[in-house]
């Protein structure tokens, strides 16, 4: 440390005569110490003031200025001493410096400028006032085609200085996804894929910017879905493979980049990963099944590269991924049941699918989970039956092989992520049809549920669910005893809560099935009817100018079904109906208006 100091005095004077050969001497004591104890050189260098000695010493004709680049760079190594480097006035000259020829200038300056951007705003911000970032990008584009190895170690320097430079800061990458840096860089990995370091460095780059929604259109322009599959397949270790996935999953939320990894052949990399790990017990290859297997059902979320991989239900590729539903591996089952719900995305692959008999795997995994319990593989497989019974012709098969009856076996579940599919999935077996929507109708334990769910107010999907699920059991059913079955489990209320809906389409199930309860048995529902404020409902969504033309006339064929109950009918006639109902005669819908003039009709008759 004596040195140092005594080094450090002989720099100040030497700074401010220039006498070279002592100055070169004191650089070297001070490249010495900071290779021997870093952050204590540093902190002497910043206690004696040298910092804002080193801007005149970095002259472009100067034999001192590449180890004043490397002192530089090695300081900048601390946090503390980025924001001093930029207060002494190092970045503009060191910009400048950026002009030389000569190779080790250019990589000092590099890893200087690269260390004071790590992780430090004032950093950025002085590169980015200097131009620093714009002439590195343009610098590696000049050099992109060099592969001498000292070219090749500099490319590597400006690559890491453009990740410091704009990591984690969306505005910085966004400009230099502006200037276009993406391009250059994914011909870099094609032209160097023989050099690792560099390589290693455009993928941390890539993964920086990728996070980045408007850096996917420029990607997809460029041919990085090969490039990355070609290095995909020449790499062994599992880091190396690690990293590029890293890069592939952001890419791959881009349809077209999706199509772009098909058809260059990640499938097929993605499905010989699954095979080498599955029975793999190491950290590593749980963690690659795991990547692997997520990223091919990331890839199926396209539209074309799912269709792509299905060939009409022949594709190896469908083959494959249906052989992991039996596995023993709840990764891969998770992963099979998440793949057959993507495949299920239109009528024609739903159709196939159900008629070449995967419901039955399907069925097979969710009974292996009612007692193990894998909330995962649950919603995947539930997810997958719901898709399914999308198609009409599906329901029916779907019914008849027992899905109802596996699916309720999850009715305890308190998960509200299982509870929402099962919903779902058992709402849309039902749709249109009469047998199935009357023998769960009359299921106690189901409508019982059901109420309950409809009461869960803090998982606002199962509780929408839930609603809309014993509506359709009434309107499907059309059935006396699955309106008896409702009225006793106590789901009346909901249904006139749900009649005053956010969403149209929930107000309307409602009103269809209060008018199904109401023409079915009123005696039994009007208690319900009148404690839960019906009629007021029914006024309020009457007078709403807001309200859509459907929920207008179900709510005036409603008020007609109520005609037939006292109680109710003395409520309709305290809230002045009549008024409402003669305004809507002059509604521009016709189905409207003309349920006006019957409703108005009806009222006065009837007073």
């Amino acid at each position: 440390m004596d040195n140092l100091s005594e080094a450090l005095e002989k720099l100040k004077l030497a700074s401010s005569d220039s006498t070279s050969d002592s100055t070169e001497s004191c650089l070297d004591c001070l490249l010495k110490a900071l290779a021997n104890n870093n952050t204590e050189a540093s902190m002497k260098i910043q206690e004696m003031g040298i910092l804002p000695l080193l801007p005149t010493l970095l002259n472009p004709q100067s034999s001192c200025t590449p180890k004043v680049a490397n002192i530089i760079a090695e300081v900048a190594k601390n946090e503390f001493m980025r924001s001093s480097c930029v207060d002494a006035g190092l970045i503009p000259p060191l910009v400048q410096l950026l002009s030389s020829t000569d190779q080790e200038v250019l990589l000092q300056t590099g890893r200087a400028l690269g260390n004071i951007c790590y992780d430090s705003h004032e950093g950025r911000s002085a590169v980015h006032l200097a131009g620093g970032a714009q002439i590195i990008a343009e610098l590696i584009k000049s050099l992109s085609q060099n592969t001498d190895p000292e070219n090749e170690k500099l490319l590597t320097v400006f690559c890491g200085m453009l990740v410091n430079y704009s990591n984690d800061n969306d505005s910085l990458q966004a400009q230099l996804i502006n200037m276009g840096v993406i391009p250059t860089l994914v011909k870099l990995l094609g032209i160097h894929s023989h050099n690792t370091a560099l390589t290693e460095m455009c993928l941390i780059a890539f993964g920086n910017l990728a996070e980045l929604e408007s850096s996917k259109e420029q990607f997809a322009s460029t041919n990085i879905a090969e490039e990355l599959v070609r290095l995909f397949q020449k790499q062994t270790e599992h880091e190396k493979k690690e990293m590029i996935f890293e890069v592939l999953a952001p890419l791959a939320e881009n349809d077209m980049i999706k199509l772009q990894l098909v058809e260059a052949g990640l499938v097929e990399c993605l499905l010989e990963v699954v095979a080498q790990t599955v029975d793999g017990e190491r950290e590593e290859d749980i963690a690659q099944l795991k990547t692997a297997s997520d990223l091919m059902v990331l890839l199926l979320l396209g539209d074309e590269s799912m269709q792509k991989l299905f060939e009409g239900g022949k594709g190896s590729v469908f083959q494959r991924v249906l052989s992991w539903i039996p596995s023993h591996n709840h990764q891969l089952q998770l992963a099979g049941a998440l793949a057959i719900a993507n495949f299920a995305r239109n009528d024609g692959n739903c159709i196939h699918m159900v008629d070449t008999g995967i419901v039955q795997k399907l069925l097979e995994l969710l009974d292996r989970h009612v007692e193990e319990g894998n909330v995962t593989v649950q919603h995947a497989a539930l997810s997958a039956l719901r898709n399914l019974a999308i198609p009409v012709v599906n329901k029916s098969k779907m019914l008849s092989v027992g899905v109802a009856d596996v699916v309720l076996k999850f009715l305890q579940s308190e998960m509200p992520p299982v509870q929402f599919k099962l919903l779902g999935t058992l709402r849309m077996l039902i749709d249109t049809q009469a047998e199935a929507a009357e023998q769960l109708g009359t299921n106690r334990k189901l409508v019982e549920r059901l109420v309950e769910w409809c009461e869960a107010k803090d998982h606002a999907g199962v509780m929408g669910e839930s609603n809309r699920l014993l509506s359709a059991l009434i309107r499907h059913s059309k059935s006396k005893e699955v309106v008896r079955t409702v009225i006793q489990g106590g789901g009346v209320k909901h249904l006139v809560t749900m009649a005053t809906s956010e969403h149209m389409i929930m107000q309307n199930e409602a009103l269809v099935a209060l008018g199904l309860i109401a023409a079915l048995d009123l005696t039994a529902a009007e208690k319900d009817f009148v404690g839960s404020n019906l009629v007021s409902v029914l006024h309020k969504l009457l007078s709403d100018e807001r309200s859509a033309p459907e929920i207008k006339y179900n709510s005036m064929i409603f008020v007609c079904a109520v005609m037939g109950s006292e109680p109710l009918y003395k409520e309709v006639q305290s809230l002045a109906f009549i008024d409402v109902v003669s305004k809507l005669r002059a509604h521009e819908n016709k189905t409207v208006s003309h349920q006006a003039s019957l409703t108005e009709q009806r009222l006065t008759a009837q007073s």
